[in-house]
């Protein structure tokens, strides 16, 4: 606790990832990831918990070096946003004061620069004046959260009090991202309560068939009270007709949520907002920072198109840290969230915004989605590889082919050359599945990404299924 130590640890700690952003945002030196087994990752860290050292220099030197380099220009792999160096400055400010954001009088600053982030998210969107919110900790939680908003209103009983008393049901796409499923498991409604509907050739909810998978659900004895749009699906990027679903919940009078962990960000770039067309009438939306804007995990949105609608969620009482009137208690966030304790997420957005503005998040989503559209072209003018889709935004799914090899062999192939590749650790992507068939799945993050850097990735490919 001396503040001597703090400011010479601390002026060192800077120092050393300045150095370090220099060097991985060229992409010049040093690979993307070091690739150790886990067996061999975790008896090395075991071993150097007891040799004690009072300088962490080291420490952190050995965490940088095996640590993945989201920043780095071939870093395509999962949806984690490289962090602009202005948020994780004002991450350091939260982490010291340590405030909770659950109770306004233990993080007053925090807790309303939520509301402050949640309008300019609910503006980009279009959603109306009264929309509100809160921030929590990433897309899963925030799922859960609305779909239990969406049980309070849609439910024929007062499920919070009594329990499910009827076998209530969702209606998703078979693309959406498992954390819907697991939200409908955890709230015990088991596997019959989601109502997968197929896609179509693009990977997207074909909403023509909504209407027969809801009668194949009545029929069954289910009540549905919500429709899940994606925006976008996490496997393919690929966006939900959101006016479409819109129409639908309309009709039946169900609860209309959209998952827009991933693209919900596109509101902000003005050239690709149009494929979230359709947002502005859910009831429920989330959307995560840390995917596509510049934000420090877990940081996620979950905004109702009526603040009435989150108050509703969780309706409990604790005396200690609520008054009596505690439902007109709008300032304490943990009366609408799972956590008590909950960290000062808006802090780094609102910094963000308050220096850069909202331009800011419209470059880079533009930019990244931009790269989306020329790896594309890369990869369909190449003969060595097969493009799944036409991308809608920064997610991309192909595939290296050779014509005299059958499926399972190519599936394999793709297999091993990724493993490969991550081995290597000068590029990093991952895989998926469509349609029982393998694919390399990459998420375009990085600012400094360029045209360069995506036809080295193709040459590594190749390199390696030629070899392999």
């Amino acid at each position: 606790m001396d503040p001597k130590d703090f400011r010479q640890q601390a002026h060192q700690m800077v120092d050393m990832l300045a150095d370090y952003f220099e060097e991985v945002r060229e992409g010049e030196k040093g690979s993307v990831l070091n690739w150790q087994p886990p067996e061999n990752a975790v008896a090395k860290w075991q071993e150097e918990i007891d040799s004690h050292e009072k300088d962490p220099t080291e420490l952190f030197k050995g965490i940088l070096r095996d640590a993945i380099h989201v920043h780095h220009p071939q870093f395509a792999g999962h949806q984690l946003s490289p962090i602009a160096p202005l948020a994780a400055t004002a991450s350091l400010l939260t982490d010291f004061l340590n405030n909770g954001t659950g109770i306004y009088e233990m993080g007053a600053p925090g807790s309303m620069m939520e509301f402050a982030v949640i309008r300019k998210v609910a503006q980009a969107m279009g959603l109306p004046d009264e929309a509100e919110g809160f921030l929590t900790s990433g897309g899963t939680l925030a799922n859960l959260t609305a779909l239990l908003a969406a049980r309070s209103f849609k439910a024929s009983s007062n499920v919070w009090k009594e329990g499910n008393e009827t076998e209530l049901a969702i209606m998703v796409s078979e693309q959406a991202h498992y954390s819907i499923d697991r939200a409908v498991r955890i709230m015990g409604w088991g596997e019959g309560g989601i109502i997968k509907v197929p896609a179509d050739e693009k990977f997207r909810m074909n909403t023509e068939l909504l209407e027969q998978s809801f009668a194949k659900a009545k029929a069954a004895g289910k009540h549905v009270v919500a429709v899940v749009g994606s925006a976008c699906s996490t496997a393919t990027g690929s966006f939900d007709d959101l006016e479409a679903i819109a129409d639908f919940c309309e009709q039946y009078d169900l609860w209309f949520h959209v998952d827009g962990a991933h693209g919900g960000a596109l509101c902000f770039s003005k050239k690709y907002q149009h494929k979230l067309n359709g947002i502005h009438r859910a009831h429920s939306v989330i959307m995560d920072f840390h995917k596509m804007l510049l934000t420090p995990v877990l940081t996620t949105a979950v905004i109702f198109r009526d603040k009435e609608l989150s108050f509703h969620t969780f309706s409990q009482k604790a005396d200690y840290l609520f008054n009596k009137t505690a439902e007109k208690e709008w300032f304490n966030l943990a009366l609408r969230t799972f956590e008590c304790t909950k960290p000062s997420l808006a802090i780094p957005v609102y910094t963000l915004l308050k220096t850069y503005g909202e331009d800011l998040f419209d470059e880079f989503v533009t930019l990244l989605c931009d790269n989306g559209q020329t790896f594309a072209g890369l990869i369909h003018n190449h003969p060595d590889f097969e493009l799944a889709y036409q991308p809608e935004c920064n997610i991309l799914c192909f595939r290296f082919v050779k014509k005299e090899m059958d499926a399972n062999s190519l599936d394999e192939l793709n297999r091993r050359i990724r493993t490969a590749i991550v081995e290597a650790g000068d590029f990093y992507i991952v895989q998926t599945q469509l349609n029982g068939r393998q694919w390399f799945r990459t998420t375009l993050g990085s600012p400094f990404t360029n045209e360069k850097h995506l036809q080295s990735l193709l040459e590594e490919i190749k390199k390696f299924g030629d070899q392999l």
